[in-house]
């Protein structure tokens, strides 16, 4: 019999190598994620894995499953005791070996294989560890099974069986020939791809090679050290190094990838970071001229041109705000059967004929090339300066503990639902709408917006903000948005702010 898991145990220790350690709080709302070494040990992979087993055969699925990892350095040793609890479950397990998350989700399909389990932090820090799991291909976990599996694990409520395992050798390779099996460009497009020595070095290159672009590798070699900066195409560093890269090379568009090679990041060719929700206005635009009528979810830290844009409604695009997460939004989008879903993160999300629902950062690098080739003489900074101006922050993450951060977030609901009864201000002007589907989106009248929620992966909230006015009134809602947040000492400093 497996042991119950502990809270916490002393490194180098009897105890630490012969007992599981699970902290609670590593089960998010739709995956998981723990500092390695001091937030969860092997035997607690061992333990999760036993855990997901025992879930996979209470939802009813076929007990089979892909696991893959992700480059850091301990990553493979990971899988591998995650692969021990699953087959002690009763699992088969296919691995994959070395990919990135798409892959993954990939060979739920090629593999003809219901669930997954891929073992990536993806742009967390050093030192994070997690898992990505699903049993219903395209889509992943959200809090309920979530919420299941959290149980099963703590109370070692685990079933038992006899599992086994295939290794599937140069997987890599099927996964490519899927992703470039389409007409080449009509246009030669020079693109810097970039990948922060993350996981899609290893294939992103290729794939943008064979679909017929002249690459400019930056921080393609894989070195889990992350010597340069994280692989997160949210971050400025990343896209500062892109920048420079796309104009010392005078590429046609810089594409930056993440850890685990689900989100795709764009700089145009002035050197101009485009945030990944204006790209999703791009794309919809693309999309929505060859397919009338066409239906696209997109998260609540987007951009509000997503409703407002003149060309999106002329040509007929629908268009609904749902919650942030991968999970949310690739739901969402299968639900509504949308064409696309777009996250302000660099998560997109394609149904048929684009994609097959799951998250793929080179599907969405495809995309982005293939909408250049439709603008022949148009370039990336052409498709960008046709969209209406407006004033957006990049995605800014104040630290607040996982223990107080959803109850922070429900105070600061409740402050804006109170101001709007009462018919206060905020940044001087009356409140025009209130978005709670996920946190608080607080719009007024002439269109500024602020966003507040928790984050989902990391001990931190996420603040974004927007101004279809002037880059003024884009600070102003920022400073009446921080100015709640500063009434909350549990509320720490900014990961970057405009």
């Amino acid at each position: 019999m497996f042991p119950k898991p502990k809270p916490a145990l002393s490194p180098n220790s009897y105890a630490y190598e012969s007992e599981p350690m699970v902290k609670s709080t590593g089960f998010r709302e739709y995956d998981a994620r723990w500092l390695f070494g001091k937030e969860i040990n092997l035997m607690g992979i061992q333990a999760l894995g036993l855990g997901l087993g025992t879930l996979i055969g209470e939802l009813g699925a076929k007990k089979e499953i892909v696991t893959g990892h992700d480059f850091r350095g301990y990553s493979a040793s990971i899988k591998y005791a995650l692969m021990s609890g699953l087959m002690a479950a009763g699992c088969k397990v296919h691995d994959i070996g070395l990919a990135v998350t798409p892959m993954a989700y990939f060979a739920q399909f090629d593999l003809d294989v219901p669930c997954v389990a891929m073992v990536t932090a993806s742009h967390n820090d050093n030192g994070w560890t997690g898992v990505k799991m699903g049993a219903n291909r395209p889509l992943t976990f959200g809090p309920d099974e979530m919420t299941r599996l959290k149980e099963i694990v703590l109370n070692a409520a685990f079933a038992s069986g006899a599992g086994s395992y295939q290794f599937h050798e140069n997987f890599p390779a099927r996964y490519i020939a899927d992703l470039t099996n389409r007409p080449k460009l009509k246009r030669k497009l020079k693109v810097v791809v970039a990948c922060g020595n993350g996981t899609a070095g290893a294939f992103a290159p290729q794939v943008m090679e064979k679909i017929g672009c002249e690459v400019i590798p930056l921080d393609t070699e894989l070195d889990h050290t992350f010597p340069k900066y994280n692989p997160n195409p949210e971050d400025m560093k990343m896209l500062h190094a892109i920048r420079d890269a796309v104009l010392a090379h005078k590429a046609d568009v810089g594409l930056g990838f993440d850890g685990d090679g689900d989100r795709c990041g764009v700089v145009d060719d002035t050197g101009e970071e485009i945030f990944a929700d204006k790209v999703g206005v791009m794309l919809a635009r693309d999309m929505s001229a060859l397919h009338a009528n066409a239906r696209f979810v997109v998260d609540v830290k987007s951009t509000g041109l997503f409703v407002t844009d003149p060309v999106l409604q002329q040509q007929g695009a629908q268009v609904t705000y749902w919650k942030t997460g991968h999970s949310y939004m690739k739901r969402r989008t299968n639900e509504l059967g949308a064409l696309a879903g777009f996250e302000k993160s660099g998560h997109f999300f394609f149904n048929a004929p684009f994609g097959r629902g799951y998250d793929d950062g080179l599907v969405s690098a495809i995309a982005i090339c293939e909408m250049l080739d439709h603008a022949p003489g148009k370039t990336m900074s052409d498709l960008k300066n046709a969209l209406p101006k407006t004033w957006s922050s990049p995605t800014m993450a104040p630290h607040c503990d996982d223990e107080v951060k959803y109850d922070i977030v429900a105070q600061v609901v409740k402050h804006f639902e109170d101001e709007k009864a009462k018919g206060n201000k905020v940044a001087g002007q009356p409140i025009r709408d209130l978005v709670t589907v996920n946190g608080v989106r607080v719009t007024v009248e002439d269109g500024s917006w602020g966003l507040v929620r928790a984050s989902s992966n990391k001990p931190e909230l996420v603040v974004v903000v927007e101004s279809p006015v002037s880059e003024a009134r884009m600070r102003d809602m920022f400073a009446a948005i921080d100015a709640v947040l500063r009434t909350h000492p549990e509320v720490g400093a900014y990961n970057q702010t405009i």
